[in-house]
């Protein structure tokens, strides 16, 4: 035989045989398992069961969320669901900025009520822990499929555990008080909690068909996540289900509208669309470019008018968010009420080490000493070499100059506040707080700790996000120590694990803290004097 007859023989055989290990695999009769609204089909790939786009819920605009209408057949779940509308929508980007986060826009619908699901099985009985991931984005932007650091099939393989997350309403769709225009409109000052309300009742009315247990659920989120996360510590009627709460960069807004606040800016709202109080149900089909105009110009005239009166305007601005309507959530964020009510609930807390700093340190990334030296004696006067001595005990490692001037202020003080007033409570679950430190070298290290920096590595996802990391040896390494505390901590609500150091709870005495770096270690109030230049 010739050989290259023989080299064609020996291909059509390999070309006919089964793959045995098939990275991916699909078909009509792949994943398929069932849910209360009908069955779903995912796929597998990496032997993780992945579902993407399940509906959890549905609702007309500016009214409650209801479970969604049963389908017959098998409904298939493998691409993202839609995105909530933007009030800004990205037409441009920085180039360096977009290399580095990777964003996935998505597609925009307001019927956005879905969720992602990845298991390492669906048929073996187990009742593994349930992650429960809230994106970020504040209350007005973000997804479940933003970044490439939220894909959840590496956790859900490393830790034998269901990892879920969810798109909901945002903005103006998802915080606007009609609630003085009608009975159908009386939740619709917290319409975006109450989706993610109803999206933790699917996962306890369906997650044992993905292999989940409903009675071991941990909510987790970073930034806006991380508000969502303390708004749903604070919601009565979200009590029992979620056991364990995780707050990545989150505590930045420790408080929340009044009612008369958000009841004046819908009234501004209708003003700026010409609608009488007796028109309200024909804000419903108002383009939402024209309606979400109408909120910016409404939250402005508010912001002027609280301005005006000297009050506190919350947050970085006036924007979307939840607001104390007195029934969905009837106490402050961080009163007592609120933290009583989740006084059973373990908390892991942290930030990252530069957060939103470096966006604003470019320019003097490269600065000399005597450069970033002449700032700091502009800002603090008499009192820089204190500040100095401040920074040298916080951070004694990092020694480049710029390394002095962009340390973060806005979301550190907020999560050591919470986490005062969380361990303080009497009998209270335990508190544990991190602070993620490690510097990415990508380029040339100007994004340091960037806010977000730390989610490859709490979703073991390093290989997915190397524009971020790197991608070298000491990012896997501190990944694979990171994301085992966090899927201990839903295992348990303990994060320890053998490759750390013994990690304690916090307490405000103490002021523990576990540091993730190249280098993990513990350390006790190492900013307590740093903070205080931050007031």
């Amino acid at each position: 035989m010739k050989k290259t007859s023989f080299l064609l023989l020996i291909t059509a055989f390999c070309c006919l045989q089964k793959p045995i290990f098939a990275q991916i695999q699909t078909g009509e009769n792949v994943a398929v398992t069932s849910t209360e609204s009908g069955k779903v089909r995912g796929y597998i790939h990496n032997a993780i069961y992945t579902y993407k786009g399940i509906p959890y819920a549905e609702a007309k605009r500016f009214m409650s969320p209801e479970k969604p209408k049963p389908w017959t057949g098998v409904r298939s779940s493998m691409v993202y669901g839609p995105v909530a509308p933007l009030i800004d929508p990205t037409t441009s980007v920085q180039d360096e900025s977009e290399f580095v986060f990777h964003h996935d826009w998505g597609f925009t619908n307001e019927d956005c009520m879905r969720l992602n699901v990845w298991t390492p099985n669906i048929n073996d009985g187990k009742k593994r822990p349930v992650m429960f991931w809230i994106h970020g984005g504040g209350f007005t932007a973000g997804s479940s499929q933003e970044l490439p650091s939220y894909d959840g099939e590496s956790l859900a393989k490393k830790g034998d555990v269901v990892v879920v997350s969810i798109n909901h309403r945002l903005n103006i769709l998802g915080y606007l008080d009609l609630s003085a225009y009608g009975e159908k409109y009386k939740q619709s000052a917290n319409l975006s909690i109450l989706d993610m309300k109803a999206a933790l009742e699917w996962v306890k009315a369906n997650i044992e068909n993905f292999g989940g247990d409903p009675n071991n659920v941990t909510i987790f989120g970073q930034s806006g996540g991380g508000a969502k996360v303390n708004t749903l510590m604070a919601m009565p009627s979200a009590k029992g289900l979620f056991h364990k709460a995780i707050n990545q960069s989150g505590s930045f807004r420790t408080a929340m509208l009044e009612k008369t606040d958000t009841q004046l800016i819908a009234s501004e709202v209708l003003k700026a669309l010409d609608l009488q109080p007796s028109q309200i149900d024909d804000i419903q089909k108002i383009p939402f470019e024209k309606l979400s105009a109408a909120g910016k110009k409404a939250l402005k005239l508010v912001a002027d008018k609280m301005k005006a009166e000297g009050k506190p305007v919350i947050g970085f601005g006036l924007s979307w968010g939840p607001s104390r309507d007195g029934e969905v959530l009837p106490y402050q964020l961080f009163s007592n009420e609120a933290f009583e009510m989740s006084k059973n609930i373990p908390l892991l807390i942290g930030t990252t080490k530069n957060e939103f700093t470096p966006f604003a340190g470019m320019a003097t990334f490269n600065s000399t000493q005597e450069q970033v030296m002449e700032i700091l004696k502009k800002k603090y006067n008499s009192k820089t070499d204190a500040y100095l001595e401040a920074v040298k005990k916080a951070y004694p490692t990092h020694t480049k100059p710029s390394d002095l001037l962009d340390i973060d202020f806005s979301f550190r003080p907020g999560a050591v506040l919470q986490a005062n007033q969380k361990s303080a409570l009497s009998g209270g679950a335990a508190t544990y707080m991190y602070l993620f430190s490690w510097q990415s070298p990508v380029l040339d290290g100007k994004f340091k700790a960037v806010h977000c920096m730390e989610l490859p590595f709490v979703f073991n996802n390093i290989a997915r996000c190397e524009e971020m990391t790197g991608g070298g040896k000491e990012a896997y390494v501190l990944a694979d120590k990171m994301s085992q505390s966090w899927i201990n901590f839903a295992k348990t609500g303990n994060p320890n694990h053998k490759d750390l150091p013994k990690w304690e709870a916090y307490n405000s005495t103490k002021g523990t803290t576990m540091f993730f770096d190249n280098t993990c270690e513990v350390r006790y109030n190492h900013d307590a004097g740093l903070l205080e230049f931050g007031r």
